[in-house]
């Protein structure tokens, strides 16, 4: 059975994340977001319609050559995908994030992103000129956009995370996509360990089957959260989450 946090945890999270909201804003279908989120707060990422894939790369804040490492996070923790209480790794040994919370259950972390071709094969045209904001983006072009904005650019992409897409692997290696049956809103919670850059994209999955381009609304949030205790379930489940958070406290002790 893989570990998650308790429904007594989960509510009392929460609650206490709700009472201290600092940001809010919606993304459309097929659109983009980049921010830096500090340490200490949590970001809430809300599929509001259980249509969304929402593709994400993490960065140091500080120092951008420090980024989101899918080998490490999932060879580190024995896992194939994401959710809570697991934790997300860069490749400096430390961490970016934990999540803490995740009312979806299974995220993907190996298929990547889109790009004009892919989109083009499966869905056709729609140039922003006919269709202005319902043109048909692509998950690359959206990454670079917002990459571009601090200073980022191709040779800094890596394997990315899709929140909301469950992808499975038979024992032949074939990855297959699995359609999501409930429409209604689902969440996941990051606790920031690190001052992070977060560049999102809300574009369709590359193995999502859907003939029609259609990708439904997401809500972001960031709370204040609390420092982990020495019983966190991020912390506790696997003993490399913990000497990667150790990791993380010595760099931020030394910096500031």
């Amino acid at each position: 059975m893989e570990p998650m946090v308790s429904i007594m945890e989960s509510k009392e999270l929460k609650t206490r994340s709700q009472s201290k909201l600092i940001y809010s804003r919606k993304l459309v279908g097929a659109s983009m977001w980049s921010q830096v989120v500090g340490r200490g707060k949590t970001l809430r990422i809300t599929d509001l319609e259980g249509k969304a894939n929402v593709g994400m790369l993490l960065y140091n804040a500080f120092e951008k050559q420090e980024r989101y490492n899918m080998p490490d996070t999932l060879k580190g923790q024995h896992i194939f995908y994401l959710t809570a209480p697991f934790c997300l790794h860069s490749d400096m040994g430390r961490l970016f994030a934990s999540i803490t919370e995740d009312t979806y259950g299974w995220h993907d972390t190996v298929c990547g992103t889109t790009h004009a071709e892919s989109i083009k094969n499966k869905y056709g045209s729609k140039s922003f000129q006919e269709a202005r904001n319902r043109f048909y983006r692509n998950g690359l072009d959206c990454f670079l956009i917002e990459m571009a904005k601090w200073g980022l650019g191709k040779r800094d992409l890596v394997p990315n995370i899709n929140w909301f897409s469950k992808v499975t692997c038979d024992d032949e290696g074939v990855l297959s996509y699995i359609p999501k049956k409930d429409p209604s809103s689902t969440f996941v919670d990051l606790r920031m360990e690190m001052d992070t850059l977060v560049v999102l994209n809300n574009c369709p999955h590359p193995l999502d089957p859907d003939p029609v381009y259609e990708v439904g609304r997401v809500n972001i949030e960031v709370f204040k959260s609390n420092k982990p205790t020495g019983d966190d379930p991020c912390l506790m489940v696997r003993k490399e989450n913990r000497w990667a958070y150790e990791n993380t406290e010595r760099y931020h002790c030394l910096r500031f």
